[in-house]
């Protein structure tokens, strides 16, 4: 399976200035509990912006400049070269896309599953999630959460 994971505000809204503009415990945590054990394909802009890689699962990092190198991450050049690495070293691993938005814009068409986390709010910032065409998915919403901020986990499924 090959799944994008992603926080958007109404206004799909993912960043700011390189950084999340909200802070939601409960939703740092969903993305761990899935990404856990599995494969997490990432640009390099959201690499730098978490400054280290994420415990207990596979990094890959995509970047343009093929001398790149993160500690403990695996490098690709290519959104296809990431996904080829995963599916040839750890094919009984599922796949999730963590961002940016250009690497989201490049694989929600080849996304099976699209984990939102949708955030009941308007935030200042300047990353975008892309629109997406709704119809060619199943939609389930989850649950709702109240908290400082409330959210949705929504869950998109191929038909």
């Amino acid at each position: 399976m090959t799944a994008i994971i992603v926080a958007y505000d109404k206004n799909r809204l993912i960043g700011k200035e390189g950084g999340m503009p909200w802070h939601i415990p409960g939703e740092l945590k969903r993305f761990r509990q899935l990404t856990e054990n599995n494969v997490l394909i990432m640009g390099r802009k959201t690499y730098v912006s978490l400054g280290r890689p994420l415990p207990d699962r596979v990094n890959i990092v995509i970047s343009r400049n093929e001398n790149f190198t993160a500690e403990g991450c695996y490098t690709a050049s290519s959104i296809t070269g990431a996904i080829s690495m995963a599916r040839l070293f750890w094919p009984d691993k599922d796949i999730f896309i963590g961002g940016g938005a250009q690497i989201y814009s490049r694989t929600i068409d080849m996304a099976d599953v699209l984990y939102i986390t949708e955030i009941d709010g308007e935030f200042e910032g300047d990353t975008y999630f892309p629109s997406f065409d709704e119809s060619l998915f199943v939609k389930e919403t989850e649950s709702h959460h109240q908290s400082t901020v409330p959210y949705t986990y929504v869950t998109y499924k191929r038909k």
